[in-house]
């Protein structure tokens, strides 16, 4: 009788649609301005519902934490000095092939709003020549952080303009012209166009990335609120790695002027947010739609006394990653262990039933997002410095973060113990299985994908010196 329905389980899903995907990417984005990540300040009941009737990964992180590198390996599923993006600006390879090129190749409809970040200079350079399977990307713009966008008869374009230049002005943008709005409507416009054909989709907001302004009520919704002040932002130099000492220093006041906006940012983007999903039922597209919300790195937001990103601390490189899949990821999934963005591609053609033929360097984690698990999963995922950082490589697991850099001493983060990431574990006797059992992953990663960062002086020496002394 097991055997019958699983035969008949296996002839519905073979004539069942094929899924669309849909995925939503912000910029710059802290996890937990979130309600689905413990957020407090902002209601974000849209999100949130993506995690309620999907599934939240509380341990997934940008494999570089700047735009264009961790763009590159989320489009590509390589680490991204091999795709060769590994700083910003640097155009995205000929020969890469992309989720929305393996996709296009099965037979979807493809198309892509907002900020690309991986052809170069460009800015905003509206419709890349070069689309790496995303057929219609009229409203692809390569990079910057515009706040307004509006239709002409020549295509889109930077609404605010300063000198005849487009700037990040919010020059009256309102609920047609702000651009979360604006490339909003760009995404509905095509999903209601192909109501009866599988497509691929995905829109990349410039917010909360800076400059923090966001249009009307969103501009004075926060101004009251009593902003939470992280503890670490006023820890010592003895807390404070090497490879984090030289930013600038952000007080607590920053914090409370800058982040009202921030939050304006967030709750725009899920209103807006609502407004799809709203769609898709309209349309009766949802429950055939499998949606990731993600975001391409994070913000510090005042955390270590720094804004921004670019290092392993927790607020810059885990990102939100939220996973809608009916039918296949159970309601209420939650996945802990480590992954980052190179996983993504090959999870989720897998969840999609969709083979591709390009090897890549992430994991097929398809099996702790349906809660099928087969062969024992390694909780560990590498992440590293972009090239024009002074250079470190990392290895994070749920619970533990080893960061081994060009300087300075390697230090060990026990996110348990230490949420707020003040402490180095590294001598610690209670810590040395777990330092080296992450030095070998390191070793054996930058062995097989011939990471330039281990031959930094520092970096192999200290690697060494733990595998020898065990």
């Amino acid at each position: 009788m097991r055997l019958f329905f699983l035969l008949c389980v296996t002839a519905l899903m073979a004539t069942a649609k094929p899924y669309n995907l849909l995925v939503i990417q912000t910029d710059e984005h802290h996890f937990k301005t979130l309600g689905c990540y413990g957020g407090k300040v902002v209601q974000t009941p849209n999100i949130d519902w993506i995690a309620q009737h999907g599934a939240i990964a509380t341990s997934f992180y940008a494999t570089t934490p700047v735009c264009s590198p961790s763009r590159a390996a989320f489009m590509s599923g390589l680490y991204p000095h091999k795709t060769p993006v590994s700083t910003n600006n640097i155009p995205l390879d000929n020969g890469i092939v992309t989720f929305a090129e393996v996709l296009r190749r099965h037979g979807y409809a493809t198309g892509y709003a907002g900020k690309w970040h991986l052809d170069g200079e460009g800015k905003p350079q509206w419709g890349p020549t070069r689309q790496f399977g995303w057929e219609d990307n009229r409203f692809m713009f390569n990079r910057g952080h515009w706040k307004k966008f509006t239709d002409s008869k020549d295509g889109p374009q930077v609404g605010a303009r300063k000198n005849g230049e487009p700037n990040y002005a919010l020059d009256d943008a309102n609920e047609e012209t702000f651009a979360t709005d604006w490339l909003t409507d760009k995404l509905i416009d095509f999903v209601n166009a192909k109501k009866g054909q599988p497509f691929c989709y995905m829109v990349s907001y410039p917010d909360p990335h800076g400059p923090n302004t966001v249009r009307a009520p969103y501009d004075t919704m926060y101004d009251h609120v009593q902003v939470p002040i992280p503890r670490s932002v006023n820890k010592t130099r003895a807390q404070t790695p090497v490879w984090a000492a030289k930013a600038p220093k952000i007080t607590a006041d920053t914090v409370r002027i800058l982040m009202p906006k921030y939050y304006g940012m967030v709750k725009c983007l899920d209103d807006n947010i609502g407004r799809i999903l709203s769609t898709l039922r309209r349309n009766g597209q949802l429950e055939r739609t499998l949606i990731v919300f993600t975001s391409d790195h994070g913000d510090l937001c005042g955390e270590h006394g720094r804004l921004n990103k670019g290092v392993p601390f927790e607020g810059s490189a885990r990102i939100p990653f939220l996973l809608y899949c009916p039918g296949k990821v159970p309601p209420g999934t939650v996945v802990k262990e480590a992954l980052s963005c190179i996983d993504f591609l090959p999870t989720v053609t897998s969840l999609m039933g969709v083979q591709h033929r390009p090897k890549v360097d992430g994991r097929n984690a398809d099996s702790l997002f349906t809660q099928v698990r087969g062969d024992e999963w390694e909780d560990i995922a590498i992440l590293r410095s972009s090239k024009s950082a002074e250079g470190w490589l990392c290895a994070v697991t749920d619970r533990y973060k080893l960061v081994y850099a060009a300087s300075g001493k390697p230090w060990l983060f026990d996110l348990e113990q230490d949420p707020d990431e003040m402490k180095n574990f590294f001598e610690s006797p209670a810590h040395q299985e777990i330092i080296h059992r992450l030095t070998g992953a390191l070793a054996g990663y930058a062995k097989t994908h011939q990471d330039a960062h281990f031959e930094k002086p520092n970096i192999a020496e200290a690697m060494q010196a733990v595998l020898k002394a065990k």
